[in-house]
């Protein structure tokens, strides 16, 4: 995921000081004042630009996101803040390296080139302060978009939803190909749980959703319901779990009231409705498996590969050969 591989955004003092101490040290190298003079700025204005473009470029293009993930960057922060903030710091650095640039011109043949020195060290100082603000804020989000789990909408997508405790991560454990991805959700106090299965050349994406899909709707607040909007965009299918044991310690009427809730508000996504912990109490008229035991685990898993082999998003049926008479 792109995000993973934006690096720290250092602040205003962190580059100024770095760039600073760098060219300080080769000054000391030199024994032409006046040469060590220049190539002091120089040294500071590259180090400097190239630390601000770097803080640019390292973040991913937004225009090139796909919705859902630009509807997760906009509920969690705003992309156009983040780009206003990027264009600031790129402005910062192109404005760097054309004082800096300038003044170490001005120092061949100048008198003094120790005065020079330091107005251009302070003119540069004062351009990087400006962006401060923009460093932070860039930082921030940096911090919590590299966390976001990497959800991937060309890939068929299973969300699993259903009361907490009624075995959506246990099954989604059981299926998956590999150690499921458990990533943080920056909107809520919850975890994310990632599974994959594998189908041929094939993968369907298995998501559980803590704290968006698995109480009322009255319950959520707005930007849980903007998360909803999100999640529900990328979701190819919807898998509803139901404990008809009520171990999970949630009535059956309630579990299947939330069901209905969310089959109203996902309209045009089809949901699937199976009953866990079979072992103890099953329900006549739905598909039933156990996570405990696996009975039936094998079905449910069937059912995710039929739904995958209607799909557009199946790159194993787009690549067969066209049947020719």
């Amino acid at each position: 995921m792109e995000f993973e591989k934006i690096p720290t955004i250092p602040t205003a003092d962190e580059i100024l000081d770095r760039s600073l101490r760098r060219a300080a040290k080769n000054k000391k190298l030199k024994t032409n004042r006046d040469l060590a003079n220049e190539d002091f700025v120089r040294s500071v204005y590259s180090s400097v630009y190239d630390k601000l473009s770097d803080s640019v470029q390292k973040f991913p293009n937004f225009d090139e996101l796909s919705p859902f993930y630009t509807d997760i960057v906009n509920l969690l922060f705003s992309i156009d803040k983040i780009k206003h903030s990027l264009g600031a710091i790129q402005w910062a650095g192109e404005k760097v390296r054309e004082v800096g640039g300038a003044y170490a011109r001005q120092m061949r043949g100048a008198p003094d080139t120790n005065a020079l020195r330091k107005q251009a060290t302070a003119r540069i100082s004062s351009i990087v302060q400006q962006v401060d603000k923009d460093l932070k804020y860039l930082n921030e989000a940096r911090n919590v978009l590299r966390k976001l789990p990497d959800i991937r909408p060309d890939e068929f997508t299973v969300v699993v939803a259903g009361y907490p405790n009624v075995g959506k991560s246990s099954f989604i454990n059981l299926v998956s190909s590999a150690t499921s991805e458990v990533a943080g959700y920056a909107f809520t106090t919850k975890r994310i749980i990632v599974g994959h299965h594998e189908v041929g050349r094939d993968r369907i994406q298995i998501v559980d959703t803590p704290g968006i899909l698995d109480r009322p709707v009255e319950e959520r607040n707005d930007i849980e319901q903007q998360a909803l909007a999100a999640i529900t965009n990328v979701a190819d299918m919807i898998l509803f779990i139901v404990d008809a044991s009520e171990c999970c310690g949630y009535s059956l009427e309630d579990q299947l009231k939330l069901m209905e809730s969310i089959k109203e508000i996902t309209k045009g996504v089809p949901l699937e409705v199976v009953i866990n912990k079979s072992d103890m109490k099953g329900l006549e008229g739905y598909r039933n498996m156990s996570t405990a035991t696996r009975e039936g685990i094998h079905d449910v898993v069937a059912l995710l590969r039929e739904y995958l082999a209607s799909s557009p998003k199946n790159l194993t049926a787009r690549n067969q050969p066209e049947n020719r008479e």
